[in-house]
């Protein structure tokens, strides 16, 4: 079984965490290969930076079909690109805030996500009512430490994100937390074993999730949305998308 990871921002010291965490998660027999786009932002922190990613995250689902991946993770919080990638990969595609929801829901019965900015929490909203569990999640926070401070100064990283977990286990009393950005799966059993509740890092649980879904034989369904796009011209940037 090949996975292949998808760091959607084209820092490969972060990629490199990420590969880690994702590896860790997996069985011995499964393959991970963790990739940063060829273009787009160094960070992903706004909904511009979002939306360029999302055109490296198409172009590594692109070569993943051609290179027979089974499955793809999206390790990005903003889950950017993902109906765009279940449209072109024929396996699961697992954003890792939708698989962290998940994973937090079979541990509790309520979650809070404590992320790295505060200008990110509105689409952080987005995504817990868009995958259906705004019940579930009791608190919104952010640590204030800039998606590349997470790998410049991962000690003071650490020091600010576990104050802001205490302060968010204080005030809204949650099951679970879940990090906010796959810059932050290094620190999760660190966490966890301090804070003494579960915390959950995304790229592990979509990365476990993804292996699930191929070891069970799922695939994205192709018959309405998520059919391969109509064939057309495209032209400049995204012309390796064009198809016969």
């Amino acid at each position: 079984m090949r996975i292949k990871v998808i760091n959607p921002n084209t820092t490969w010291s972060m990629t490199r965490t990420i590969e880690a965490a994702a590896r860790a998660s997996v069985s011995s027999d499964v393959e991970i290969e963790a990739v940063s786009p060829t273009m787009g932002p160094v960070s992903i922190e706004s909904h511009a930076d979002e939306a360029l990613a999302a055109v490296g995250v198409m172009d590594e689902v692109r070569k993943g079909e051609a290179d027979g991946c089974d499955g793809y993770v999206l390790a990005c919080f903003g889950d950017p690109g993902l109906h765009a990638a279940r449209e072109l990969a024929s396996g699961p595609v697992i954003g890792i805030a939708e698989g962290a929801f998940h994973a937090a829901s079979f541990l509790g019965r309520s979650f809070a996500i404590v992320t790295t900015l505060g200008r990110t929490l509105g689409r952080a909203r987005d995504l817990v009512n868009e995958y259906g569990f705004t019940r579930a999640c009791v608190a919104y926070r952010a640590c204030e430490v800039p998606v590349l401070g997470l790998d410049e100064d991962p000690e003071s990283a650490y020091a600010a994100l576990r104050v802001e977990c205490e302060r968010t286990i204080a005030d809204a009393s949650p099951d679970a937390i879940v990090l906010g950005c796959a810059g932050m799966a290094g620190m999760c059993a660190r966490l966890q074993s301090e804070l003494g509740l579960p915390v959950i890092d995304g790229v592990a649980a979509a990365t476990s999730l993804v292996e699930a879904m191929v070891r069970i034989g799922a695939k994205t369904s192709k018959r309405e949305e998520f059919a391969a796009p109509p064939a057309k011209e495209v032209v400049g940037l995204l012309s390796p998308f064009t198809r016969d």
